[in-house]
């Protein structure tokens, strides 16, 4: 081979390797997120910029995808008792849900909510107690679910028992359940968390996530949606490591500690993916003498998260409110008994919240993200 070719084939060989994308992650990436479907929104727009043009193109309704309940009986406007099942109880997000739904049968007054279920996120005691009230008898099943795949054969069950299901906060695969209330779309979740995180940290910052578990499927959506938005807006966002830490308060400080430790001052942020792991997480930021050094991004409620954000060791804490979240669960199982809200409908009325928009077939929108700051925390209690 010449001089003059073999001195053209490195040229090409190196303008090739300088067009691949950004490499964000190491081996691992996302433990379990990396071949879910997304669909990662707009960068955001750089300031004096102006905005891409807004399409006028509507997109297509996918077809209703939900399941049905066989010979469930004639109840539109009867009482009715209904039994709410999330993956575990006694942890602040769903005291909140549980809040909300007490809230809706109140208003509604022809409904009785249970609020039940296993102390801990694991799926086998939220198939147990679902399962035991299948057998008492109870009108519908509210549930929030700690595995897709694995809660479907016990949620069919209800329906093939005449049992109406409708599904709330983590959702199951469709056909196991009528309605699935989201309370925010996956990608504008992820959009917010990486935002936050760029806003504080930079656009080459290095990052590391504690979820509960790889199979939670909300946690593992919004974490898949993370990376591809991150890849299409911040390519050179560092990705350290996911770790779980099963909705654990200990486990969750004890991951973000060994994390800190790990990577020490390369580690410039940490996402928190629940309730639990991200005020455990500020903790441990906040013992390690982190504050500023490392940022903690998260979903949470509001409450545990007040003294971290007093602190500044916290700058913005995204959620939604979980309290209308069981309060539309509600309403929505309510209008489902009645025959309001049928396969192809595309709003559900949800009471104080107005009217909801039903999307992606058989889910039913909260509304938009929502980011607590030290401005605007204290007038939230829960």
């Amino acid at each position: 081979m010449s001089k003059k070719l073999f001195s053209i084939l490195i040229v090409v060989m190196l303008l090739g390797i300088a067009a691949l994308p950004a490499v964000q992650a190491q081996d691992a990436r996302w433990d379990g997120a990396d071949e879910l479907p997304v669909n990662p929104l707009e960068c955001p727009v750089a300031e004096g910029a102006a905005a891409p043009e807004a399409t006028a193109m509507a997109m297509d309704m996918p077809a209703y995808d939900g399941g049905q309940p066989t010979g469930a009986p004639d109840l539109a406007g009867q009482p009715i008792t209904i039994v709410d099942i999330p993956k575990l109880i006694g942890i602040g997000y769903f005291d909140a849900t549980a809040k909300g739904t007490q809230e809706a049968a109140a208003e509604l007054g022809n409904v009785t909510v249970i609020n039940d279920g296993p102390t801990e996120a694991n799926i086998d005691d939220q198939i147990t107690f679902i399962d035991q009230y299948i057998t008492q008898g109870v009108n519908g099943v509210l549930f929030a679910a700690n595995d897709p795949v694995a809660i479907a054969p016990v949620l069919q069950k209800a329906l093939d028992a005449g049992i109406h299901v409708v599904g709330y906060d983590a959702n199951s695969e469709p056909g196991a359940r009528e309605w699935f209330v989201n309370q925010a779309e996956f990608n504008g979740i992820a959009k917010a968390l990486i935002d936050q995180m760029v806003a504080e940290k930079g656009e080459d910052a290095s990052v590391a996530i504690v979820t509960s578990t790889f199979t939670t499927p909300n946690q593992s959506r919004w974490i898949s949606e993370m990376w591809a938005y991150a890849g299409k807006c911040y390519p050179n966002l560092k990705w350290l490591e996911t770790v779980e830490a099963q909705e654990d308060a200990k486990l969750s400080f004890d991951q973000a500690t060994t994390l800190i430790n790990k990577y020490g001052d390369e580690l410039d942020g940490l996402f928190g993916m629940t309730s639990v792991a991200t005020p455990a997480s500020a903790d441990a930021v906040t013992q390690a003498d982190k504050c500023g050094a490392v940022a903690v991004v998260g979903l949470a409620t509001p409450n545990p998260m007040k003294p971290f954000v007093a602190s500044d060791c916290v700058k913005s804490v995204v959620l939604w409110n979980p309290v209308d979240l069981g309060y539309a669960a509600v309403y929505v199982m309510r209008a489902v008994v009645d025959g309001t809200l049928k396969p192809g409908d595309m709003t559900v009325e949800a009471g104080r919240l107005g009217t909801l928009t039903v999307v992606n077939g058989s889910e039913i929108l909260l509304g938009p993200p929502f980011v607590y700051t030290k401005d605007n925390i204290e007038g939230f209690d829960f």
